[in-house]
């Protein structure tokens, strides 16, 4: 039913894996590493055809150069910033509380009131892309990070909400009822007996939700215009044109876009994956 353990398959078996694992490894990897190779390459290359050989002269300093300071690039990471992080405190922090209240409480709109919050999760996101603007037009939100930041919020929060809930459930529930007995108020018992129960799961959180913030491009077309608001997935193509596409500083944006979430992830590593494991063996 399960898979054998590599240590006990054949000697055959055990040296194909060791030879197509790096094969494979190098065909997934194989987009960032031409988008790397791009970012190093003069304009002059893409000019003559020259997409895949060795660059025709070594650019790096003189491309991220111009990323860095002949663009609004910096710009355009201080807003993803500014959008991406106060979106994972605020959804990470509501649905903490709603999947308390699911979790732990037993009341007659339950189930209802979680189905919803799953529900929401299978609403494809396209088609709420004019009413969403329009609204956010009324509001006097639309090109603004304020605008973003609550709209990404509601969005997240049902995925959330569902991750918290069915974790909390997980806990066990007799620490609940002793602190209870003791007379300790039910905010008291979620922040000082649930919330540290609850650092694993904080963890692993919290960096899916950035990286989902952080690559998106969609929200940040359709809700934003200009280097204003625009978080960095839609500000480089800042550097396409009508007539002319800077392919090297595209390449050189899109790895220095890249960075953040990397560093996030493997900062959080240990509990990423401490969050993500935990529960599966009891």
């Amino acid at each position: 039913m399960f898979p054998t353990p590599l240590e006990k398959t054949s000697r055959s078996w055990q040296i194909s894996y060791q030879v197509l694992l790096p094969i494979a490894l190098i065909i997934w990897l194989l987009p960032l590493i031409a988008v790397a190779n791009f970012s190093i390459k003069p304009e002059s290359d893409f000019v003559n055809g020259n997409y895949w050989g060795l660059p025709g002269s070594f650019e790096a300093l003189n491309n991220y150069g111009k990323v860095f300071f002949e663009s609004n690039m910096p710009r355009y990471l201080w807003n993803s910033l500014w959008i991406t992080i106060p979106t994972v405190i605020g959804a990470v922090a509501l649905s903490c509380m709603a999947g308390f209240a699911l979790g732990i409480y037993k009341f007659k709109s339950n189930l209802p009131i979680f189905f919803m919050f799953i529900a929401g999760n299978f609403v494809p996101f396209q088609i709420l892309m004019v009413p969403v603007r329009d609204m956010t037009v009324s509001l006097n939100l639309y090109d603004t990070n304020l605008g973003l930041v609550l709209f990404h919020i509601a969005f997240q929060t049902g995925f959330c909400t569902l991750f918290m809930r069915n974790f909390i459930r997980a806990l066990p529930f007799p620490l609940i009822e002793a602190a209870r007995v003791e007379g300790i108020s039910e905010w008291r018992i979620f922040l000082y007996v649930v919330l540290p129960l609850m650092k694993p799961a904080l963890a692993a959180l919290s960096v899916l939700i950035f990286t989902f913030i952080w690559n998106d491009y969609f929200w940040a077309v359709v809700l934003t215009q200009g280097p204003d608001a625009q978080p960095v997935t839609a500000g480089i193509t800042e550097f396409n044109s009508q007539f002319r596409a800077a392919y090297h500083l595209m390449s050189a944006g899109s790895i220095v876009a890249a960075l953040p979430p990397v560093l996030m992830f493997f900062l959080m590593q240990k509990h990423f994956i401490a969050g993500l494991t935990l529960g599966a063996v009891k």
